[in-house]
């Protein structure tokens, strides 16, 4: 399952999305995410999914590499639609369950909408971190973020900061499996027992892995030292950010999906 998890990964590629600026990339992800969370009924959040959709075939990442994204996610989504089903309630007909519980057609339309717009937010993310290399996605935050200097706040720090936690989830990730597979070689069960012999089996993989996140911490501070590296002022980049056509025909297609996001919820009415 560990494997699975895809966040802060990067995928090679030639795409038009890959091109784009990671400023635009940055706003067209909030835009996106702005346009899920407007959709009040079925048919809006069809058109958030032809966007997604045309998103996934643009940004030329192998659908695989979604869905196994997604993979992770399915507990939470599976949890948020039980709850939908058997605590909201309304609609034209229901099923009387035991201990009071019933389901009802409205539990169940919205958790099937809830489900979908759980997974519309996982794959717009995606897509972020998916086709922006590292480097770059810091550059962007700290020119979006650049206003708040007049505050005497360390742009700067704050973007490298968050850049550097997203870009060691994966390192992160493989640490912890081979943790888990050496301390499984020496006999540990995380599988079986009750739920308390589970937690103290985990022990022994927080401990080394803290260890090891912080060893990685001071060997990056170390390495970064070592070339004179201080950031901030007077800092230079070998490749400038500039905007292109491409990212003024993103900004029209995420208006015109927003602007039909809000005709439909007006005209059709809310399920949620």
């Amino acid at each position: 399952m560990l494997s699975d998890i895809t966040i802060g990964q990067y995928y090679k590629g030639n795409s038009v999305v890959h091109k784009m600026d990671g400023r635009a990339k940055i706003i067209f992800t909030v835009l996106f995410v702005v346009m899920i969370f407007l959709c009040k009924n079925f048919l809006a959040l069809s058109l958030v999914g032809l966007f997604v959709l045309l998103s996934m075939l643009l940004c030329g990442v192998p659908f695989k590499v979604f869905f196994k994204s997604l993979k992770p996610i399915v507990p939470v989504i599976i949890f948020t639609a039980v709850l939908n089903i058997f605590y909201i309630s309304g609609g034209s007909w229901e099923i009387p369950l035991f201990l009071g519980l019933k389901i009802t057609e409205k539990g169940v339309s919205t958790a099937i909408f809830m489900a979908i717009r759980i997974i519309f937010l996982i794959i717009a993310s995606s897509i972020l971190t998916y086709t922006t290399v590292p480097t770059v996605l810091t550059d962007a935050i700290e020119k979006l973020l650049s206003p708040l200097k007049i505050f005497k706040i360390p742009v700067h720090t704050l973007a490298m900061m968050m850049t550097l936690a997203l870009r060691f989830i994966p390192t992160l990730i493989e640490e912890i499996e081979k943790i888990t597979n050496a301390q499984k070689a020496r006999g540990a069960d995380f599988e079986s027992g009750k739920l308390m012999d589970r937690v103290k089996a985990v022990v022994p993989i927080l401990i080394p892995l803290f260890v090891s996140s912080f060893r990685r911490a001071y060997e990056l501070s170390f390495a970064m030292s070592c070339r004179c590296y201080t950031g901030g002022e007077g800092r230079t980049r070998m490749k400038q950010m500039k905007l292109h056509l491409r990212d003024g025909a993103g900004l029209v297609f995420f208006a015109l999906g927003i602007t039909g996001v809000v005709l439909l919820n007006h005209y059709f009415g809310a399920v949620i």
